[in-house]
């Protein structure tokens, strides 16, 4: 697999080790991106970089390094690695303390760093072509889903919720309004017009939700960005998700009812083969 990057140093994964005081382990304490790689080369670190910084700032925990510095052990890392096209972990925790207390250490403890780059694969021909399915949950996460912390428990029950059914997504709702799925964003098609769910600080928009927004205003598609209502969703003609390791998948059936037609919708086959192009065009080669 390569090597990871543990609080200055490179080593094989399975000899990484953390205390089991650090507060990563202890509460959660923490914040991580994901940054997609293509062909070697990182989709938008700068941006990713900035969200990792903003996410720190939230939680009061100091970025431990300077952009330059993230950048050049992501490169290692990515170097490091055996595959071409990677999925890379940037997790920064408040570090360790010498006690179990729920109060911030003080002082405040050097934060610990990991670093992980594991194999990013396209989804399946077959999940583009027949679609996937999904399951509905209130959304009964914290107020501060804008922040991308570590402690991601609740996210696991909801996604595991959609595992338990045989279903690839949990799309959630809060007070009947459409917030995102468990590990994914969620857009809606009608009548011709992409609808997404305003960005605030009860979900977490991705980089890819971005692209997404950005494709559609290349294809020349009608947009609109609000709240989404869960009538809405559940009468929409077509359903997707989206992320850095599912790209944009569409949804057939949320709830064991179809959505539309209950296949694939022409508008999201548009929006596939765009991705795909941007995909060869702007990620592969390193663009922002």
């Amino acid at each position: 697999m390569g090597l990871v990057y543990l609080n200055g140093t490179f080593s094989p994964l399975e000899e990484a080790r953390v205390s089991v005081m650090d507060r990563g382990f202890l509460f959660g304490d923490g914040i991580y991106e994901v940054v997609p790689v293509y062909g070697r080369k990182a989709f938008r670190l700068e941006e990713h970089l900035t969200r990792l910084d903003r996410s720190l700032a939230q939680v009061r925990i100091a970025n431990p390094h300077t952009a330059a510095q993230w950048q050049t052990l992501v490169e290692k890392i990515i170097a490091a690695a055996d595959f071409e096209d990677q999925s890379v972990l940037l997790q920064v925790t408040r570090g360790v303390s010498p006690v179990r207390n729920h109060a911030f250490p003080n002082p405040q403890p050097e934060p610990t760093v990991f670093i992980l780059a594991e194999p990013l694969n396209p989804p399946d021909a077959k999940l583009k072509a027949e679609g996937v399915t999904a399951v509905s949950a209130a959304d009964n996460r914290w107020l501060r889903c804008d922040i991308k912390a570590i402690s991601l428990l609740a996210n696991c029950l909801l996604r595991q919720k959609a595992t338990d059914e045989g279903c690839a997504e949990t799309v959630m709702f809060r007070d009947g309004i459409l917030t995102e799925g468990a590990a994914s964003n969620i857009f809606v098609v009608k009548d011709g017009t992409v609808l997404a769910p305003q960005k605030n600080h009860l979900m977490l928009t991705g980089i890819t939700y971005d692209v997404v927004l950005e494709l559609v205003a290349r294809l020349a598609l009608p947009l609109v960005v609000r709240d989404i209502t869960d009538s809405e969703v559940r009468n929409a003609d077509e359903l997707w998700l989206s992320s850095s390791t599912k790209e944009i998948l569409p949804i057939i059936s949320l709830d064991n009812r179809p959505i539309g037609n209950g296949r694939p919708g022409p508008i999201y086959g548009v929006m596939d083969q765009g991705y795909q192009q941007f995909k060869t065009e702007v990620m592969r080669s390193g663009r922002p």
